[in-house]
């Protein structure tokens, strides 16, 4: 798969996303995780370009960065699509205490709310009407299994959206054995299976262009 073009086209504050910036008609695929997760490192590989800025402090993603991606190739053929990818702020720790805490959390919840395409959409039966049409994908450091900060994202994510897939980064830096481990502790915890990522070593990127392309185009395995 190739990646035809990559556009910043916001970066959302607390009071939401700009009216008509999130186009009904496209995906959205929303990247949510604790501070220092690695969410900006994994959109730079993903895209293979720096477009999120990253750093080792933690909380430095203060806004929500919405990207208008169009990319070539995937699952359902060769075709071109364009999908939104968004980098949300992390949560768990800000620099400036809990105001700044509050301030990040805001962000987060004005993004869910103004994004119709990944929130539970039912009939008058009560049933679904409508697959979503995008994710939301939860990062989860490998090396920091069934932290209560990440179950209580899932949570938070899961009443306000469509519940996330888990995504479990930074394996490269787990041996083995402390990766086997782990990943079936996450899965225990989360209750699916994760995909595990090294935005450093490029393993699954290739998986998770899968899932987003799948989505975004509506294709059946």
């Amino acid at each position: 798969m190739k990646i035809v073009n990559v556009e910043l086209v916001t970066s959302a504050s607390k009071d939401g996303p700009r009216k008509g910036v999130l186009r009904d008609d496209l995906s959205q695929f929303a990247f949510a995780g604790r501070s220092n997760v690695g969410k900006s490192s994994l959109l730079n590989a993903l895209l293979g370009q720096k477009v999120a800025r990253t750093s080792a402090a933690a909380g430095k993603t203060r806004l929500a960065s919405i990207y208008r991606v169009t990319a070539e190739g995937g699952p359902g053929g060769s075709g071109a699509w364009t999908t939104f990818l968004v980098d949300l702020p992390g949560y768990g720790y800000a620099r400036g205490g809990e105001e700044s805490v509050q301030e990040l959390a805001a962000v987060v919840d004005a993004y869910f709310a103004a994004s119709q395409r990944l929130r539970p959409r039912f009939d008058s039966t009560g049933g679904p009407a409508q697959k979503p049409r995008g994710a939301v994908f939860l990062l989860v450091d490998s090396r920091h299994p069934g932290l209560a900060a990440d179950v209580d994202a899932h949570r938070r994510i899961s009443t306000m959206a469509i519940p996330p897939h888990i995504v479990v980064t930074k394996v490269d830096k787990l041996s083995q054995s402390e990766r086997t481990r782990n990943l079936r502790e996450i899965e225990r915890v989360f209750g699916q299976p994760p995909l595990a990522v090294s935005a450093a070593r490029g393993e699954g990127l290739h998986e998770l262009w899968r899932v987003m392309a799948k989505l975004a185009r509506d294709v059946e395995d």
